[in-house]
């Protein structure tokens, strides 16, 4: 595997854990009663690459799992995510 793919690999991973890690905060501020993250900015995050971080966290923290924006943007999100990183490929 070419250097570039190791690096976007790695990258893509340390992304979603941070998005993953967004949904948890979240849940928490939630939770809390405190000030939260807004939705719009949950959304952008999935679809810049890191929504198979939220998508993996809707179900293991119980958050924005009854929300229908949620419930379909984040899987559309990922097929786009998916058909970005072909084009990407493709690309390189």
């Amino acid at each position: 595997m070419p250097l570039i793919y190791e690096k976007l690999s790695i990258a893509f991973l340390l992304w979603n854990g941070v998005t993953f890690s967004l949904m948890g905060l979240d849940k928490g501020l939630a939770i809390k009663g405190k000030r939260r993250i807004s939705e719009s900015t949950l959304i952008l995050a999935a679809l810049l690459f890191g929504a198979a971080g939220e998508l993996a966290a809707m179900p293991l923290f119980h958050h924005k799992t009854k929300k229908p924006l949620f419930l379909i943007m984040i899987p559309v999100a990922l097929a786009l995510n998916v058909l970005m990183a072909l084009g990407i490929g493709s690309f390189l």
